[in-house]
């Protein structure tokens, strides 16, 4: 009998135990059965609102699903009204690495061990110190940021480091070489990005797409000045989560050597009225003072959402700044490049998606095949893997996005590794091992394709979601 099995049957005689629904909710998340764990947290949370262990484990789904910032805001909540809670300082620290921010990344880090020690975790530790987080006392030359390798099929090449280091190799104090000093909130939001479209697997047609509406206007906005056309403007990416939309982005502004800003939810709502509005100013005009710049704002729907969905004012005024922004009514936007990304450009403000604002849409599907076996090669650099048949596997793993492919081998690995530490060898992952937890591995895209397909059959007037009509084979009615 398997732990969820006997975790199950033992719920079955005390349905109301939080501890055990945590429990299940827990192997369920650690086999990346990701709907089954939410149910499982949400149920403990129904039971014990303000149970930390399920909104941690909440936040954590969050992040696996790509909605980070989301989850961070979480994590941010949790880690105010229990602030002696150590999992979610650390869950904090492995965000906050992952969105490029190493000093914040130590920190929380930090703040764990402190009040955990037993929480200790080496192998993330070295990754912090690799991407330039140190102690905040430290400041030895020895501890210089070192940009993140660019190559993997989601690596951002983010930096970070402490702007008080004048030995650095990036000379962090003038970031773009023009003699300006950046505040808090700009070390917050710039990343430096080395990804370029041959570096991203597949998605052939959207990087086509690209080129048309986004590439060559910037690439030649002295011709489109003589129709009286700036370069610059709003597109908004869209499909299903995983799929590497925060990635073509990040290429897209390395394909123009523009500086890529991207913004996160967390970096721009705040709880005092008029702040959350002046923050999105200032990242506008950080954009505008050094374009040509790609500004990516993701999971825009949570910034953008229908004005007639929100309960407060504040709400209201803040869509009202960034649509006074896009519109270029406070100051000119010409040379910036404003990128959206979203699962769900239904849940948007139409305001948005008029001319002048978010006007073009690019629909990011789940990689094919040929994209499938790309990123398994990709996947597999670097690791033991033997008997690799990239295009056969892509085969049998249909419907899967990048972050699927990417569960799939973490689990493969974690199989390995197991065995490993048992026999004290290096245990290769073979093509065998990879096809069984393929079969345990879920297609994150159906779900999202259940939604979109009656959204774009019964709510498609303007023909936004042409595009996922035609991936899905279905007639327009």
């Amino acid at each position: 009998m398997t732990p969820i099995e006997s975790l199950k049957q033992a719920l079955a005689f005390s349905p109301e135990n939080v501890p055990l629904i945590l429990l299940l909710g827990r192997a369920y998340l650690d086999g990346f059965h990701l709907e089954e764990a939410r149910a499982h947290f949400d149920r403990a949370l129904a039971l014990d609102p303000s149970n930390v262990d399920a909104r941690v484990g909440v936040a954590q789904i969050l992040d696996l699903n790509g909605r980070t910032s989301e989850a961070i805001l979480r994590l941010e909540q949790v880690c105010a009204e229990a602030p002696n809670y150590a999992p979610a300082w650390l869950l904090r620290s492995k965000m906050a690495l992952n969105e490029g921010d190493a000093r914040a990344a130590r920190a929380h880090y930090d703040r764990a061990v402190s009040l955990q020690p037993e929480s200790a975790d080496e192998a993330l530790l070295r990754r912090i110190e690799q991407a330039g987080g140190r102690p905040a006392s430290h400041t030895g030359p020895e501890s210089h940021a070192q940009p993140q390798a660019a190559g993997d099929w989601q690596a951002g090449a983010y930096f970070e480091a402490d702007p008080d280091d004048d030995d650095l190799d990036f000379p962090f104090d003038d970031p773009f070489g023009d003699g300006s000093s950046p505040n808090d909130l700009e070390l917050d939001i710039v990343q430096r990005t080395d990804v370029k479209f041959d570096q991203v697997g597949g998605m052939e047609a959207v990087k086509e797409d690209i080129r048309m509406k986004i590439l060559y206007p910037m690439q030649n906005a002295s011709l489109f000045a003589a129709y009286g056309k700036k370069a610059g403007g709003g597109v908004l990416l869209y499909g299903p989560p995983g799929c590497g939309k925060t990635l073509i982005a990040r290429a897209t502004a390395g394909e123009i050597d523009a500086k890529f800003i991207s913004v996160g939810l967390h970096q721009i709502l705040d709880m005092w009225i008029g702040k959350s509005e002046e923050k999105l100013h200032q990242i506008f005009e950080f954009a505008r003072k050094h374009a040509p710049a790609v500004l990516f704002f993701d999971e825009v729907d949570a910034l953008a959402a229908d004005r007639k969905d929100m309960r407060t004012s504040a709400g209201r005024t803040l869509i009202n700044q960034f649509l006074a922004e896009l519109d270029g009514n406070i100051a000119e936007n010409d040379g910036v490049l404003v990128l959206g990304a979203t699962n769900a450009p239904w849940h948007l403000d139409s305001a948005f998606l008029r001319p002048g604002r978010f006007d073009r849409l690019i629909f990011v599907p789940p990689p094919d095949a040929p994209a499938r076996a790309q990123i398994i090669e990709i996947m597999a650099r670097g690791k033991p893997v033997v008997g690799l048949d990239a295009p056969a596997l892509a085969k049998k793993i249909d419907d899967y996005s990048g972050a699927d492919i990417k569960a799939m081998f973490d689990q493969a690995i974690e199989a390995a590794l197991t065995e490993a530490m048992k026999s004290g060898q290096i245990v290769p992952v073979s093509q065998k091992m990879l096809l069984q937890t393929a079969k345990q591995v879920k297609p994150s895209t159906r779900k999202w394709f259940e939604s979109a397909k009656n959204y774009a059959l019964y709510a498609n007037q303007s023909g936004f979601y042409d595009d996922v009509l035609n991936y899905l084979g279905i007639r327009k009615p």
